[in-house]
């Protein structure tokens, strides 16, 4: 179990996980594992407390983008490491991934230029001159599956390089509820409106911080008109005549089509 932390205990074992971290990139062993017991990159920056992960310590370490590890470690994106690493351990890389880009970007306080020092008890960045505190950045985003009858409407997005489909997604606005970003998100972008909002889940998304939570909705009038800035097309589809989509895997977007297919029995 995992356990953040900004100050770890002196009574942990000797043998901790290293969470190595350069330009976004994460430094797995030769097996494509974190490394584990001795810090792996000497002569660097102090590491800094992650947490715990089933009572071992867990530190991060930040490394110039330049750096060139040795023949016995590489650099590797953050999304290979899914289904190579547990999902605990992805998980805690992509919250130390996080939490190297808030210490990277706020060294400096934001209202008079200082430079910043960390807090003794949270993961945020206390400047010591005007009293500024600053947190790592989060954007909460909806990620919602429209049903209708049997029938569920999935979209291809422009992010999407080939043609692939998922569920629709959007970032919450300041001053909405996530169930009102849900009704603004689905009449931007496929001009329908919905009803009967159920939340599903949620899931820390660390590209580059995001937190998606899932949603279930019903079709109650509209016909779909795309969004073309955000949308290549988008249909209504069965359970046997899906298109290309994320099914289960690392995504909560292939959960929420895994729910469906569930309930119509496939």
């Amino acid at each position: 179990m995992f356990q953040p932390d900004v100050n770890l205990p002196d009574d942990l074992s000797a043998d901790p996980l290293w969470i190595v971290i350069s330009g976004g990139r994460i430094l797995v062993d030769e097996s494509g594992e974190l490394p584990l017991g001795e810090q792996p990159v000497p002569d660097v920056e102090m590491p800094w407390a992650v947490g715990t992960l089933d009572g071992r310590p867990v530190w991060g370490l930040d490394v110039p983008d330049d750096y060139e590890p040795t023949t016995e470690h590489s650099f590797v994106d953050l999304r290979s490491l899914y289904g190579r690493l547990d999902d605990e351990q992805w998980i805690v890389a992509g919250r130390a991934v996080q939490l190297s880009s808030f210490r990277l970007t706020h060294r400096f306080c934001g209202r008079c230029g200082a430079e910043t020092e960390p807090h003794n008890t949270d993961q945020s960045k206390v400047c010591p001159s005007c009293a500024h505190v600053a947190f790592p950045r989060l954007s909460p985003a909806v990620i919602m599956l429209i049903e209708r009858d049997h029938e569920v409407l999935l979209a291809w997005g422009r992010q999407f390089p080939g043609r692939f489909f998922s569920a629709l997604a959007g970032f919450v606005e300041p001053g909405e509820s996530l169930e009102q970003t849900v009704h603004r998100e689905v009449h931007e972008e496929v001009g329908i409106l919905v009803t009967d909002v159920t939340y599903f889940g949620s899931q820390p998304w660390p590209f580059p911080h995001s937190l998606m939570v899932g949603f279930g909705a019903q079709w109650e009038s509209g016909e779909i008109t795309i969004q073309e800035e955000e949308i290549v097309e988008a249909n209504w589809y069965t359970a046997d005549d899906l298109p290309p989509v994320p099914r289960g895997g690392m995504s909560i977007a292939g959960w929420l089509i895994e729910d469906w297919l569930a309930r119509q029995g496939g």
